[in-house]
């Protein structure tokens, strides 16, 4: 699998499908067909919209398209892009607005690398930048970088987060989603042992792999049935020469895409014949929920092979994170030097690619921190998304991550607040007394028992 040719035999076909969408819009949308009275024809246009529209996205990198702030002062102000840090495999970027003083919370969102842009956080970012200083991961498709540009593994993803981590100050609260967490762990770990005094004040670690063992996914499935031969014959290939990184070999995005789709194949063909219906008599619209989810979640960037093949061998087969056996350039890095750095657990009910258990092994693993500077959340009812993006984000998580935070604001050493938003692992969650009161919420669920079961594995609903 490792040619150019089947690389650029997998965009020949996204290309084609795109044009065959394309046509058959244009054909029903030609005039002369309006005297035929044929409901085929708006069947047609219909199809063709979806289709080109859902194949033109995937190759698309998203706009982060973030809406103006209403400061304290009641006047929107424009929210800019600013980047801060000019890496070759991902920026440090920061979320600005002009004439707004800034939020005393400074945030790092700590975006997956895993066949999606770090814009699938947009919602994360829309719904922190009221109250924080706001800066994410950008990591950049690996098709658009030149082979000279060199390797990048877990390895070189750890170092990144933590020079991110160190550039931004200690005054700093990171929010790792996903993928992540395992790796924001050991980044945070190397801080502790080189340069302790560049430690975020917290970690959020939300619905990430720490121990994939813990509790098994179809993701975690897969990735004990298969060997790493396998997968390197299967899916790795060689990017083409449209492609700035002509000859690096990665795992294509469209290919990731496929698997994404084969995971909740009913769903997402029920949610794409909804969709056509609702085109064919004119209820579809530009920013309609399908197509604000679906612009995102189609818009899929290829890893680079050995940062993918390094992931499902270190974090999910030999499960180096979970064992506290990581290492960075042959240095072991122990997780047990953190002990100042207050650390926060979210968890999905519902989650069924990193389903619970697996993030709250972390809490385990962190012997040199006391224990209250642990808390940990699940969330009932929620799925994947839900944990970051969805309501229950938005009503219950994100309430109890700011109460976190301000909890544990204070330099290690200073008097702290009294630890609020969850900490300890108990049944509840107790609420905490903010410096700065976040925006206005629902108040926030209670949290559940942190050992309880897993739940059920149900679908995510790509429309939630």
């Amino acid at each position: 699998m490792k040619y150019m040719p089947t690389y650029d035999l997998m965009e020949s076909v996204r290309n084609t499908n795109q044009w065959l969408g394309a046509t058959a819009r244009a054909m029903g949308d030609y005039p002369a067909m309006a005297m035929t009275a044929n409901p085929a024809m708006q069947m047609l246009r219909a199809w063709g919209e979806v289709t080109e529209r859902s194949f033109e996205r995937m190759v698309a990198k998203p706009d982060w398209g973030i809406p103006s702030i209403t400061g304290p002062d009641g006047k929107d102000h424009v929210v800019r892009v600013e980047t801060l840090l000019e890496k070759p495999f991902g920026d440090l970027i920061r979320f600005t607005t002009p004439g707004r003083k800034s939020p005393k919370r400074r945030v790092l969102l700590v975006a997956p690398m895993s066949g999606h842009y770090a814009t699938l956080l947009r919602k994360t970012v829309i719904s922190l930048l009221p109250d924080c200083d706001v800066h994410i991961t950008d990591w950049h498709n690996a098709r658009d970088i030149p082979v000279s540009a060199g390797k990048f593994d877990v390895e070189d993803y750890t170092r990144y987060v933590a020079e991110f981590m160190r550039h931004l100050g200690p005054d700093l609260h990171v929010i790792a989603v996903c993928q992540p967490v395992p790796l924001t762990l050991a980044a945070t770990a190397m801080l502790a042992e080189d340069d302790a005094a560049a430690q975020p004040r917290s970690l959020t670690l939300i619905g990430g792999p720490v121990d994939p063992d813990a509790a098994a996914t179809d993701v975690t499935d897969f990735g004990s049935r298969v060997t790493m031969g396998q997968l390197e014959h299967s899916m790795i290939q060689r990017v083409g020469f449209k492609y700035k990184g002509v000859g690096r070999e990665v795992y294509p995005g469209l290919l990731q895409l496929a698997s994404f789709i084969t995971m909740n194949a009913s769903t997402h063909a029920q949610a794409f014949t909804d969709q056509i219906f609702r085109a064919a008599h004119g209820k579809a619209s530009e920013h309609d929920k399908h197509n604000q989810f679906y612009d995102e979640y189609l818009a899929v960037m290829d890893m680079t092979a050995e940062f993918y093949l390094s992931t499902v061998e270190r974090v999910f087969k030999s499960r180096d994170i979970a064992r506290n056996v990581f290492t960075v350039d042959g240095r072991q890095l122990d997780l047990g030097k953190i002990s100042s750095v207050a650390v926060k657990i979210v968890e999905g009910e519902k989650d069924d690619i990193s389903a619970p258990g697996q993030c709250l092994a972390a809490l385990d693993l962190l012997t040199g921190l006391p224990e209250d500077k642990k808390a940990a959340h699940l969330e009932p009812g929620a799925g994947h998304y839900g944990i970051f993006a969805g309501s229950s984000w938005r009503n219950n998580i994100r309430p109890l991550v700011l109460e976190f935070i301000d909890a544990n604001s204070d330099a290690p050493g200073a008097p702290a607040a009294k630890p609020g938003g969850g900490s300890g692992t108990g049944p509840a969650e107790k609420a905490a007394a903010p410096a700065a009161k976040p925006g206005p919420a629902p108040s926030p669920a209670k949290a559940k028992d942190n050992k309880a079961k897993p739940a059920a594995k149900a679908v995510a609903q790509p429309e939630s």
